[in-house]
Parts: C-alpha cells; structure tokens; sequence
C-alpha cells in the first residue's frame, strides 16, 4: 500500500495530461474505428512511458544500477539507429498497392505532385513561428499524409519533436474523413463536385507492372537520392506483388510483416511522448501546423485540378485533386463518397485512387527532396 500511495503521489499533472492523451487515442482507434492498428498502440504506449519510474524505459535502481527497458530499446534501435522500422513498413504498403489506375491514367501522377504543397506551406509557417530549420522541416513533413515518412525524416533531421510529429501525422491521417470534405467544400462549387468523369481501363500487361516499380526506383534515385530507401522499400514490395512468382512472400508483406511493424512502430513511437517532451506549447504549435499542412495538401491538389480543367474539354472532378494527398486508400473512399453525396450514382472512385496512390510516391520523393534540402543547408 505504501509503494502504490508513492506512486500515486509522485505522479506529476503533466502526466495526468498524457494519461488523457493515450486515453483520447484509445478511444479514437476503438469506438471510431481511426487508425486502430497505430492509434492503439500509440495511446496504450503514452500511458506506459508516463507511469512514475516507468520500466519500459531507462532507469536507475538504487542497489541495482541502470535498466534497460523494453520501449527505449526499440526505439534506440528500430528508430534511432538505423530508421528500419518505418522502412520495412514501406515494404509492406508497396505489396498493398495496385498501380493499375495510376498506369491507366498517368496524368493522376500530377495530382499526386501538386497535393504535397502543403508540406513547403507548413514549413514556411513553422519557419515563421519560429522553429529552427531541421524542426521546421519535420513539422512540414506532416503534410505527406504519411506517419512513417514524417517519423523517417523527423528522426533522420533529429528533430526534438518526433513525439507530437508522430502523432499529428497519424492522429490527422486517420481524421481524413473529417478534415478533407472541410477543405475541398472551402474551393469548390456544387456543380464542380457534381462533374461525372468516365473510366476507360486501359489493359496493363503483366510487363508493364512489372518494369514500373523498377523504372520508379531507377528514375527517383537520380532526381532525389535521399528518398531511395523509401521509394525503393515501396517499390521492392509492388514488385512482390506483381511479379507472380512470389505469391506467399506478397502475403507475408501484406499481412504478417505490415501488421507486425505496424503494431511495434506505433508503441515504439510512444517513446517520445514523455510528459517532459510532449505538454508544452510547441506540442499545440506543431498540432496546428500540422492541420494547416493537411488542409492546403487537399487545397493545391484541388486547385491544381481546377487549373487543368482550364485546358481540357473534358473536365475533371477537382475533387480528385484532393485525394493525391498519400492517405491510401482513405482518401479516395472520401472522394467517392462525396461524389456520390453530391450527384447519386457518380462514381469517380478509379479515377481517385490513381490519383491517390501517386500521392504515395510523391510523399516519399518530397520527404528525400526535403532531406537533401535541408542537408545541403545546415
């Protein structure tokens, strides 16, 4: 009884609010059904690192000396050290993804493009407020709509804030539904979000798919050698997928091993949600950010969009400008049910996907681009 009343008495109100934050995400993962597989593990995390003496990391013992624990080592060593968490995980989203609606329509790729300019947005905001530049940076990188992306860069810049960046990235991708019909509806008329496309599948070959995840590696290594490790992850699992002669290991990729880093990056990241490091108003500050990245990603890609329509005869939904954020494949299911909100029976969601897997190549070149940026730089 004593040892529990310590505890308790111990315990700081800066833990108290961490308590709140693991309790928030728990919620969220279970009755909302948001990002369980990270949000989970996330919350759960929060509350353990948070815990007065916490076993899970680090800590010195009278009598005994320093123990390692369990949270502190995973993070030391699938995060710090060598980044390979977030990496594999990409190995995983590749042998996930079907690039056919990209291959049969490669002017999605644009939008996939344009829907990063939240990110150099949010980092001039960030810049602005008054975050040195590598910090700046890894708030910016929120805007990829993609948490292993915004941990890989924030932790190779060493950032001091890869705790609230971590669950900006993740807690917003999984707010998609929320977030998104917000912005698009801000620069959109009704009539714009009625517009009907038609979907003309080209046939890919079997040739194609295979050359494209290769081509991909080969041509982003050259434009941006920083983003290798993650487009090459990325495109290593599509051609799992599509080579056909590697069914089980696609399965694996797919399910064991996606699942797997999935569940032990998001308790590992908890790391960083230290009641010291997270309840501050840089936390709040970077929570911001990150919602005004997420919103301008959506933005450019539908005005971008807008513009094209300037040029075609047949227009296209700016609406599928939104889903080149990388958020696959929330995104277009947002786009879709829109469309359909909008003009029952309009359905655009081939055209959004191809757009919204594009957004996934482009997040990981416009985080190696921001890395040898920023490099070159400091």
């Amino acid at each position: 009884m004593d040892f529990l009343i310590s505890g308790i008495m111990s315990i700081i109100p800066q833990q108290c609010i961490m308590y709140v934050v693991g309790a928030i995400l728990i919620y969220l993962a279970i009755k909302k059904g948001y990002e369980p597989a990270l949000l989970l593990p996330m919350g759960f995390g929060a509350i353990l690192v948070n815990l007065p003496d916490s076993g899970v990391l680090n800590q010195t013992l009278e009598g005994i000396g320093q123990t390692n624990g369990i949270i502190e080592w995973l993070f030391e060593v699938g995060i710090e050290a060598s980044e390979a968490l977030p990496i594999l995980l990409f190995i995983g989203i590749g042998a996930m993804i079907d690039f056919g609606p990209l291959l049969s329509q490669p002017i999605m790729l644009m939008f996939g493009a344009a829907a990063q300019f939240g990110i150099f947005f949010a980092i001039l905001v960030a810049a602005f407020l008054g975050f040195d530049l590598k910090d700046a940076a890894s708030i910016g990188i929120i805007g990829a709509a993609d948490g292993p992306t915004s941990i890989l860069v924030s932790q190779i810049l060493k950032s001091n804030y890869i705790g609230p960046i971590a669950v900006a990235a993740y807690s917003y991708m999984a707010l998609v539904p929320i977030v998104q019909p917000f912005a698009i509806k801000l620069v959109t008329t009704k009539k714009e979000r009625q517009i009907e496309m038609v979907y003309n599948p080209k046939k890919i070959s079997k040739t194609t798919r295979i050359i494209f995840p290769i081509v991909t590696t080969f041509i982003v290594g050259l434009v941006s050698p920083m983003s290798v490790s993650l487009v090459g992850f990325l495109m290593f699992g599509n051609l799992l997928r599509e080579c056909g002669v590697l069914g089980n290991l696609s399965d694996t990729a797919q399910n064991t091993l996606a699942n797997l880093i999935t569940l032990l990056l998001g308790i590992t990241i908890s790391f960083s949600m230290s009641a010291e490091s997270f309840v501050n108003t840089k936390t709040l500050m970077i929570m911001g950010i990150g919602l005004v990245a997420f919103v301008f990603d959506t933005i450019g890609g539908v005005i971008f969009a807008k513009f094209v329509n300037l040029f075609r005869k047949e227009k296209i939904n700016p609406m599928i400008g939104a889903a080149g954020i990388s958020a696959f494949p929330m995104s277009a299911r947002v786009v879709q049910k829109m469309a359909n909100d909008e003009k029952k029976g309009n359905i655009i969601l081939m055209h959004a996907v191809g757009a919204n897997v594009s957004g996934q190549i482009a997040s990981v070149v416009a985080g190696g681009l921001i890395l040898g940026l920023v490099s070159s730089l400091l």
